[in-house]
C-alpha cells in the first residue's frame, strides 16, 4: 500500500449546476442583472400595494339590489382628459365637478378595479335626489 495522495483524476466529478443555475449565477454577478433584479422587485412591492390599497378607497353604501352603480370618484386633483378616458372604462362619465368625476353603470364587481390607480382617493355612491 502506497501512502500517496489520491489523483484528482480518481476523484468524483462534483455535480455540474444545471442551465437555469447556471444563468440566475451570472445575474447576480453582474451589475446590470443585480439592477433588473432590484428594478423587478420594486414593481411587484408597488403593484402589491395598489391591490393591497384599492379595497380600502371604495367607501360608503352601495345599494344591494343593484348590479350597475352610479359612483363618485374622487381625486387629489382636477381631473385631465386622460383620467376621463380612464374612467370610460368602467361606465358612463356624465360629469365632472372640482376633484370629483360622476361614473354611471360601473359594475359591482369592478369598484376595486376602478379604485387601484395611485391617483384615485377614494370612490363613494353617487347621491340620487
Amino acid at each position: 500500500m502506497s501512502d500517496a495522495v489520491p489523483s484528482a483524476a480518481a476523484a468524483p466529478d462534483a455535480p455540474r449546476p444545471g442551465p437555469l443555475g447556471t444563468i440566475a449565477r451570472m445575474v447576480l454577478r453582474s451589475t446590470q442583472g443585480r439592477v433588473v433584479l432590484a428594478l423587478l422587485a420594486a414593481w411587484l412591492v408597488y403593484e402589491g400595494w395598489l391591490s393591497a390599497a384599492a379595497p380600502g378607497k371604495v367607501v360608503g353604501e352601495f345599494p344591494a339590489d343593484r348590479e350597475k352603480l352610479a359612483v363618485l370618484v374622487t381625486l387629489p386633483f382636477p381631473p385631465e382628459r386622460f383620467h376621463v378616458l380612464v374612467f370610460q372604462r368602467f361606465g358612463r362619465v356624465s360629469g365632472t365637478d372640482g376633484t370629483t368625476v360622476e361614473v354611471r353603470g360601473v359594475p359591482r364587481t369592478e369598484l376595486v378595479r376602478l379604485a387601484r390607480p395611485y391617483w384615485v382617493s377614494r370612490v363613494e355612491p353617487l347621491k340620487q335626489p
